[in-house]
């Protein structure tokens, strides 16, 4: 017998009367139950000092506000919101470090790498 031949005897055998192909998978064989994919964390915003000084860290969004250190021009960040403070060169909003960092810089001199939300 052909092997084409041995091939269509095989599967005219797994036909049933409803015209459905059944095939015989032992419960071992069958296909694996894929694991829950990971959900993936959101990327927290970050900005990119540009000041050509040091930039201040303020303890509120104001210029006034207690100073709490600096961060040198080049500096990546990752901030956790903006808010509306004082006005630095047109710019009212301050932006709320993250990553457990306090204080606030003069979003005058942060470019944006990543939307930034409101605070709440």
């Amino acid at each position: 017998m052909s092997v084409r031949r041995a091939a269509a005897v095989g599967a005219s055998a797994l036909l049933v009367a409803s015209g459905t192909l059944l095939a015989a998978v032992p419960a071992s064989a069958q296909a694996p139950v894929a694991a829950p994919a990971a959900v993936a964390k959101p990327v927290p915003p970050k900005g990119k000092v540009v000041s050509r000084l040091p930039l201040s860290i303020r303890e509120r969004p104001a210029q006034a506000a207690k100073y709490l250190g600096a961060l040198k021009p080049g500096t990546v960040v990752e901030l956790a919101c903006k808010k509306h403070g004082s006005n630095v060169d047109g710019n009212d909003l301050w932006y709320l470090l993250g990553n457990g960092k306090p204080g606030y810089v003069a979003a005058r001199y942060v470019q944006n790498l990543s939307p930034v939300p409101l605070c709440k």
